[in-house]
């Protein structure tokens, strides 16, 4: 879309009254921002974003003992702003297009895949495929707060459970429980407490009889601690991964393709063992800072190594 246009639907959602359309066309701009290589310009426009959420969220109207437990998101992510597999890629797309197409399946008793469980190390595209989804299905993105969820009084965290699947068949939208591992730990672990056990059965009761519209998906850094009477209850199990080279290349040039006529990205690739996607994007926008910061017209393989390195050290001590 040109800047012009932009403009012009800017315009036109504030004078409709429309402000989650609003946003979208703010996140898009961002989105176009970065992808011409102008990080702050499209940092500064997401900060006013996240900034104005926060009060928005301090006010959403969800009932008094969800308030602080659901923030709601309008994504502005599209496929192609993720770098993953192409295995990972096509499990998104066939998530999409069973919802799309959801009507044609139910014809022959056939169900799309709405129980999603999404596997990996962190800053490898969990949480970003959950937000492609929805806004490829164009539908709000509920975050379930798992850490403000559980609480130290009996009952209280299946109470809230409760109220959020009545929540996900009242409003349709894509649900993500984030950190799923607070209360889809395995049963049987000597260190494991009743109350815990019992938030996990009501889980799996939940999850079990829900027929909404709406999509669930829940996020683990790490399967291996889940119950595994969880897994049957998941239509589908994605399961993401360090990047591997062409990942990693694919990274370094869409993150400093306005910096690239002197890089040479083939010899960046031994030194980024270990890091994330996300960290790899991070170390990228450190030395696209840096060159900026000091008025630096080319950006050398040491200053981009330079990062990487303060990463590394960073993240992996």
């Amino acid at each position: 879309m040109a800047k012009a246009d932009y403009i012009i639907s800017l315009i036109k959602s504030h004078y409709s009254n429309e402000p989650e359309r609003f946003t979208t066309i703010a996140l898009q701009i961002a989105a176009h921002e970065a992808k011409l290589g102008h990080v702050l310009v499209a940092n500064e426009i997401k900060s006013i974003i996240d900034k104005a959420k926060e009060t928005k969220y301090k006010t959403k109207t969800f009932a008094p003992e969800l308030q602080g437990l659901i923030l709601e998101n309008v994504p502005a992510v599209n496929l192609s702003d993720i770098i993953a597999s192409d295995d990972i890629k096509s499990k998104i797309v066939r998530i999409v297009s069973e919802f799309v197409q959801r009507d044609k399946l139910r014809k022959h008793d056939l169900e799309n895949r709405r129980k999603i469980l999404l596997s990996g190390p962190p800053g490898t595209g969990k949480t970003l495929t959950a937000s492609i989804i929805a806004n490829e299905l164009k539908l709000p993105l509920f975050t379930i707060l798992m850490d403000k969820m559980v609480t130290k009084y009996m009952g209280e965290t299946s109470a809230k459970l409760r109220q959020v699947f009545d929540l996900i068949e009242q409003k349709q939208g894509v649900y993500l429980f984030d950190e799923f591992d607070a209360i889809g730990g395995e049963r049987s672990r000597d260190n494991d407490v009743g109350e815990m056990r019992r938030v996990l059965n009501s889980f799996l009761q939940f999850i079990e009889r829900d027929n909404s519209d709406s999509l669930i998906i829940a996020i683990t850094n790490n399967k291996a601690l889940l119950d595994q009477a969880l897994f049957r209850r998941f239509d589908d199990v994605i399961l993401y991964h360090l990047p591997d080279e062409n990942e990693k290349l694919a990274l370094l040039k869409n993150r400093l393709a306005q910096f690239s006529k002197k890089l040479k990205f083939n010899d960046l690739l031994p030194k980024i063992n270990g890091l994330s996607h996300a960290e790899i994007s991070l170390a990228c926008i450190d030395a696209i800072k840096e060159t900026i910061l000091n008025e630096k017209q080319i950006m050398s393989n040491q200053l981009v190594l330079k990062a990487i390195k303060d990463r590394n050290a960073a993240y992996h001590k």
